[in-house]
């Protein structure tokens, strides 16, 4: 959920009832440099990030009808035309690709590109400092709440995977490393230590002692892959960043994945930290802000499908090192993200929207709940891992780049 958005539909002569009028004026003031001439008639959510403000602008007429309006988040994104330079780098790529070489299964619609430019600018700095941009529109694609069926499980690591296969060939020395530290576990167990010191008050939520003795018990765990990366294990690739369930696209009549979503994070890194994200991600049937903290657990059967999507694509592009670190990584980013949660609560919720005094301590503990359940199915997760790679190393030469 976007927690600080509070928007209804918007026709041209004002706002509905609850509607953060701020929030439309500044949109309106935005659109109209990004596309002079062009009137809105509605403004809606659009997505449920926990970082930038997304809405979805509605136009009166011409084309598009429908594009993205994005508020950055200064904060996390302090030099948001990087951002912009690897969008353009990413989208040009693509395109390239599926011109070149039409894949089964890739859909033109996995290009988002950044809008603008010949009509008008490509971003936008609001008086206020905040950076505004337009994007495309996946049309007729839907987000997924949870992977309800094996189908639609093998969908989400197929759109990773062809993700990953589309761009192998793409130098990730061309992209911007637009968040420094980015998933780099040690680097935030260094912040979290601070944060402890110097805490705030938070330390004595009810959960808190939960949240510091697992932390303190899986320390070792933070450097898997840092650590494999320098050994020459793994090499830096282009990767999505953040690649949970929630960025990814269906199509609405057939089910099949035809995009990525949320770009900002696309970046040299490890491939690990975005497998290990979707896995950790949609392995969690019940979802990263449950109900019922006892319903959270990593279900295996969408594990399976997942990963046996995602090598059907990608799975000619890893080595054994790779395949060894699958386990890890999701064990790793679950771990990350309950780190990442409580240092947040511990700091006062500066970086995670929040919907309630608390939320971030509940997050940490989900994703605590579930790296307990990913550490209690070790064996079988691995043996999937293992059946996975038989089956893409007996397929090998009918999947190339």
């Amino acid at each position: 959920m976007n927690y600080e958005l509070r928007i209804a539909d918007v026709g041209a002569g004002g706002a509905g009832v609850g509607v953060n009028r701020e929030l439309i004026a500044a949109a309106r003031a935005a659109l109209a440099q990004l596309l002079p001439g062009r009137e809105a008639t509605s403004f809606e959510p659009l997505g449920s990030g926990h970082i930038n403000d997304t809405l979805l602008v509605t136009l009166a007429a011409g084309a598009p009808r429908q594009v993205v309006l994005q508020r950055l988040n200064r904060a996390v994104f302090p030099e948001p035309e990087k951002i912009m330079a690897n969008l353009t780098v990413l989208a040009d790529h693509l395109a390239a690709r599926l011109a070149k070489e039409p894949l089964a299964g890739a859909d033109p619609r996995m290009v988002v590109r950044p809008l603008g430019g010949s009509a008008g600018h490509r971003y936008f700095r609001d008086p206020g400092g905040d950076f505004w941009r337009l994007i495309t529109y996946v049309e007729d694609a839907v987000h997924r709440e949870a992977l309800a069926t094996p189908e639609a499980a093998r969908e989400a690591g197929r759109g990773l995977g062809l993700f990953h296969r589309l761009t192998a060939d793409l130098d990730p020395a061309r992209l911007a490393d637009t968040l420094p530290g980015f998933h780099v576990a040690p680097g935030y167990l260094t912040a979290y230590d601070r944060l402890l010191a110097e805490s705030k008050g938070g330390d004595d939520w009810p959960g808190a002692a939960d949240c510091r003795q697992i932390i303190a018990a899986h320390r070792e765990l933070a450097g898997v892959l840092e650590e494999a990366a320098g050994r020459g294990l793994l090499s830096p690739r282009v990767i999505h960043g953040d690649p949970r369930l929630a960025n990814l696209l269906f199509d609405r009549e057939s089910g099949r994945a035809v995009a990525l979503v949320d770009l900002d994070t696309v970046k040299p890194g490890l491939l690990h930290y975005d497998l290990g994200d979707c896995l950790r991600s949609c392995g969690n049937p019940v979802g990263d802000d449950p109900a019922d903290l006892n319903a959270v657990r990593f279900d295996l059967e969408i594990g399976r499908e997942l990963l046996g999507g995602y090598l059907t694509e990608a799975g000619s592009t890893l080595s054994q090192a790779d395949y060894d670190l699958i386990y890890p990584a999701v064990r790793l980013l679950a771990f990350e993200l309950g780190l990442r949660f409580f240092s947040d609560h511990l700091a006062g919720d500066l970086y995670f929207k929040t919907a309630r005094p608390g939320h971030n301590l509940y997050r940490a503990l989900v994703q605590f709940r579930l790296l307990a359940s990913i550490e209690a199915q070790e064996g079988e997760i691995r043996a999937i891992v293992a059946a996975g790679e038989n089956m893409s190393n007996r397929k090998t030469g009918n999947n190339e780049q």
